[in-house]
This record gives structure tokens, C-alpha cells and sequence, in this order.
């Protein structure tokens, strides 16, 4: 057997066994592939691509779409996945473990090339490759990350924005399960497999305060650690004190801490300065979408020797002795590093996005701009997630609802 099929075949099984712990998405599966809503469409995401997101490729297929997926990250893609993907009927795969930014640019161009109806957007990048001609065929599609939305939601002030989209990221069903459980799990997780080090007892600096903020300060302090929260909304930093977390400046909190992570979606979280005075021995890692949080390039400046002491562990020597090491290039540590969410957290989120394409279809023709997911598809997947799970929940009476309706 080639390597090749070896590889798809390990892929194949990673996909089974995300698939088995997927309720939402079969139960999906088993309504929408009779009713087959995307009979004709042709659908192009641009996704992490790993065992999950080939389960929701494989949905959309079941549904009637063609797809064409690729990578939304350089480092993200799993090459047994995308192998084993790319042998299933009625999916194309363009990705690669990886990428220089010239291929992963001719990936996304490739799915484009198929001239979606719809596109599953992770990060933005499909969509900055369509503002200069959409193909006459898009009728909108879905964006699933915060980074992604505040993207759109920049492109509509500027009146740039050619299509609809709609905004899974602000789903409550997405942001408050997604953002916070998944990345507070699947960074850590990622962060002590590569690291092997312990977190219980650790000084850990969070910047960014968000709903993935919350969850990756959240669990490291379940897991024992003194976590410190770095902010510049005021009101955030409040939160944060009074969840039970200390609050201090970025330059402030590295000075004795041995981790920092990074979740603002914003460049250059931790300067110079700050790297120069920063803990001998300080790991740094980023939750945010894109390699744009730890300055790389400035801290390879700062450096006066460099090795690699673990894989995907990169430590440099500054001037003064102080070691500081990279994870996962200061991309997205949870996908770089580990598996990225638990396979229920995306469960749910890739439910709200089959949902919303459903609902994109039939609302077909929309005026450009971004769109709120419906709250009725929120509603719809909290249901089956609690169906999921064997439990129950109390209703309102008639009476009970006439009082709330007159309040």
C-alpha cells in the first residue's frame, strides 16, 4: 500500500470517529439528505481542514451540494484528512499541510474557481478574493469566525461588500459554546501536549477578554493556574476582576509569568519592550485567527541564537540572556498544535452553519450586508442538543407567556 493510501486510509478513520460523536450533524443528515436542499448548488468553504470539517463536507454532499473545500490556515490542514477527503464523490479538496502564502492564495482561488452559489467563509480570506467579481451565481454565504465578522462588518461600513453573509460567529448557539468552551479546551489541550509542562501552580497571562478569552482564562484556572487578564476595554477588565482573575498591562503581567496567550484578534499584542523585560523562559502562544498577535518578526530581530527544543517549539536567546519560546509559529495554536475544538463543540457550530446556508437558500435573493443567523435556528439546534443529551426542560404557561408578552 502507498503512503498516500495509508495516510487516507489513518484520515478515513479520524473522520469515523468524529462522525460516531456528531449527533447534531447525523441527525441533520438523516432529514435534510431526503429532503436534499442543495440539489445544484455548488458550495466553497475555506476551513480548517481536519476530521470535523470533513464531516460537515460530507453533509453538504449528502444534501446534494458539490463542494470544494481548502484550508483556512497554513498549518491547519491534516494531510490524511484532505487525502482521505479528496477520494469521497462530489468533493473536491484543495489543501496542503503547510503552505507557503503563494499556494494557500492558488488554493483559495481554486475552490473560487469552481463559481460557488454559496461560500463557508473562515477567517475572511474567501471573501477578499471575491470583492473584485463575485461569480454571477453567489448568492451570499456564512462566516463563522469573530475575526472573520469584524472583517465584514468592516467591508459593509465601507460600502464594500458586493453579497450577503451571514454572521455565524454572533449565533448564541456558536460564540457562547464555540468561542469559549471549544478554544478554552483545544488551546490548552494543544499547549501541554506540545509542552509536556505543567499548568497547575503556573503564572498564565490571557490578553483579550472576549468569549475566547473567558474560556481559555476559565480553564487554566481549572487546571490550578494564576491567571492574570490583559484588556483595553474597561468593562471587560471589570468582568475579568470579578470573575477572580488578576487584571494588568501586557508589559506588566509577562514579567513573571510562563505563559502567555494571546485572543484579541489584534497586531502586535505584547511589544518591544515588553518581549526585552519578559520571564526567562516565557511560552507564547496565540488563540487569535490569524499570525498577526505575538510580533514574530521582532521578537527573530531581538534574538541572538534560535533552536527548535520540541516540535513546533521554537526558542530564542535575546541579548540578555532571557529565553522566549514560540509555539506553533504564533499561529493558531490550537489547530497548529493539537486537534482544535472537541468534536461537540463543532457539532454544534457546524450545525448552526448548515442551518443558516438552508436559510440563506430559501431567503435567496438577499441585499448585500451582514446578516444575523435567525434566532430560530439558535433555538432549533439548543433542542436538539438537549435531545442529544436526554434532557428536559420546563415550558411556559399560556399565563406565563400572556404576562411576559404584557411586561
Amino acid at each position: 500500500m502507498s503512503d498516500t493510501l495509508a495516510s487516507a486510509g489513518f484520515g478515513a478513520q479520524k473522520i469515523a470517529w468524529a462522525a460516531h460523536h456528531m449527533p447534531l450533524l447525523n441527525a441533520l443528515r438523516e432529514e435534510l439528505s431526503v429532503e436534499r436542499p442543495f440539489d445544484g448548488m455548488r458550495i466553497a468553504l475555506s476551513i480548517h481542514l481536519e476530521a470535523k470539517t470533513a464531516c460537515l463536507a460530507m453533509l453538504l454532499r449528502d444534501c446534494g451540494a458539490e463542494v470544494a473545500v481548502t484550508g483556512s490556515n497554513p498549518l491547519s490542514t491534516q494531510d490524511d484528512v484532505a487525502q482521505a477527503l479528496a477520494t469521497e464523490d462530489g468533493i473536491h479538496v484543495f489543501a496542503r499541510h503547510g503552505v507557503n502564502e503563494e499556494e494557500y492564495t492558488e488554493h483559495l482561488l481554486a475552490v473560487l474557481d469552481r463559481r460557488p452559489h454559496m461560500i463557508l467563509d473562515d477567517g475572511g480570506d474567501l471573501v477578499a478574493q471575491l470583492l473584485a467579481a463575485p461569480p454571477e451565481e453567489l448568492l451570499g454565504g456564512c462566516e463563522e469566525t469573530t475575526t472573520g465578522v469584524s472583517r465584514l462588518r468592516a467591508l459593509h461600513r465601507d460600502g464594500r461588500l458586493p453579497f450577503p453573509m451571514f454572521a455565524v460567529n454572533d449565533a448564541r448557539m456558536k460564540h457562547l459554546f464555540d468561542n469559549r468552551y471549544g478554544t478554552g479546551q483545544s488551546v490548552w489541550d494543544a499547549i501541554m501536549r506540545s509542552t509536556n509542562r505543567l499548568l497547575a501552580g503556573a503564572r498564565v497571562v490571557v490578553a483579550g477578554y472576549g468569549w475566547c478569552g473567558r474560556g481559555i482564562a476559565l480553564r487554566a484556572a481549572g487546571l490550578g493556574a494564576r491567571v492574570t487578564v490583559c484588556e483595553v476595554d474597561p468593562v471587560r477588565a471589570v468582568e475579568a476582576r470579578m470573575d477572580g482573575f488578576d487584571v494588568a498591562p501586557v508589559a506588566e503581567a509577562v514579567r513573571t509569568a510562563q505563559f502567555l496567550v494571546t485572543a484579541t484578534g489584534c497586531e502586535d499584542v505584547v511589544g518591544e519592550d515588553a518581549l526585552r523585560d519578559a520571564a526567562d523562559g516565557l511560552m507564547l502562544a496565540n488563540a487569535g485567527h490569524f499570525n498577526v498577535e505575538v510580533p514574530v518578526t521582532t521578537l527573530a530581530r531581538l534574538a541572538t541564537s534560535r533552536c527548535e527544543p520540541r516540535p513546533g517549539i521554537v526558542e530564542y536567546t535575546l541579548e540578555n540572556g532571557r529565553r522566549l519560546l514560540l509555539l506553533g509559529e504564533g499561529r493558531l495554536v490550537n489547530l497548529v498544535l493539537g486537534d482544535g475544538h472537541p468534536i461537540e463543540i463543532m457539532d454544534i457550530s457546524f450545525a448552526v452553519q448548515t442551518l443558516t446556508l438552508c436559510h440563506l437558500l430559501a431567503r435567496s435573493p438577499l441585499a448585500p450586508g451582514v446578516y444575523d443567523v435567525p434566532s430560530e435556528i439558535d433555538r432549533r439546534i439548543a433542542r436538539m442538543k438537549l435531545d442529544s443529551l436526554g434532557l428536559h426542560i420546563d415550558s411556559l404557561s399560556e399565563q406565563q407567556q400572556r404576562y411576559l408578552d404584557a411586561a
